[in-house]
């Protein structure tokens, strides 16, 4: 199996410079939220399904310069490789940066590629916190010309085919695909355990590849460029309502509302 990890951005850690624009360089990575359920996922069903198979990572890092990245995106690896990844691709190189989804998925299929890895299944988190843009697990299904099921909340195997049930408006809808297969999965498919202190320590000492984009063969350069990004100013009243009753206090502060138009008077 292959699971599709992204050191992404930290949405919790954003910072702004004086002009109001986000900083993009000094914001700190950290694996995708939702990718950890991935993992879950790929490990679950190889003590299922695949018993004595192995579980490797792709990342594609997105985000630079690399030389402020390494840290953080060696963090972001071996905590998949602490879930219980056996071994690990990354794709680091400042010409891809900042990546798009054209660009990682056409690195990812590029890595599948160069490395011969024949893969039953590959599995990505339904979108990354930074982008959520939703379209590399797909994008990477229609290039190695394979089905794809997207927003799985529950995955399982049937013969050769995986079978995978997904939230649709007012209904489930069960959906059958033959394997190989690329499976993006939700939050809601499992819940991730914590690595156990042991994990932690043998993350280190499984096999992680570096690669650089030379190495790779029809890699797609990103095709579009971020022009620009703010930080989101929230103004606040910094009103104080006083009465002398607390009745009179509640009458002030429904006016203050109402005039605000946030209640009907």
């Amino acid at each position: 199996m292959v699971v599709l990890l992204k050191p992404a951005l930290n949405p919790e850690m954003i910072r702004g410079t004086q002009d109001g624009s986000v900083d993009f360089d000094y914001m700190p990575l950290k694996l995708s939220d939702i990718d950890r359920n991935a993992v879950e996922e790929a490990v679950m069903l190889r003590d299922q399904y695949f018993k004595g198979s192995k579980i490797y990572s792709i990342s594609v890092v997105t985000w630079g310069p690399a030389s402020k990245r390494d840290k953080d995106v060696k963090m972001a690896v071996q905590e998949g490789l602490a879930k219980g990844v056996d071994e690990a691709y990354i794709v680091e190189d400042d010409s891809i940066v900042p990546g798009d989804p054209v660009t990682t998925a056409s690195a990812i299929v590029a890595v599948i590629r160069k490395f011969g890895l024949k893969p039953d299944l590959i599995l990505a988190g339904e979108a990354t916190i930074d982008g959520f843009s939703g379209q590399v697990a797909g994008r990477v299904a229609v290039k190695l010309g394979l089905p794809y099921v997207s927003f799985a909340r529950k995955v399982e195997l049937k013969g050769n085919s995986i079978v995978a049930e997904r939230d649709v408006e007012d209904y489930v809808e069960v959906v059958e695909a033959p394997l190989p297969a690329v499976v993006s999965v939700t939050r809601e498919i499992n819940a991730p355990r914590p690595p156990t202190l042991v994990q932690i320590r043998m993350a280190s000492r499984k096999p992680q590849h570096m690669v650089k984009l030379s190495d790779l063969e029809g890699v797609v350069t990103p095709k579009r460029r971020l022009a620009a990004a703010r930080v989101l100013a929230v103004k606040r009243k910094q009103m104080i309502i006083e009465g002398k009753t607390p009745e009179e206090t509640a009458d002030k502060l429904l006016d203050a509302l109402a005039s605000e138009g946030v209640i009907k008077a």
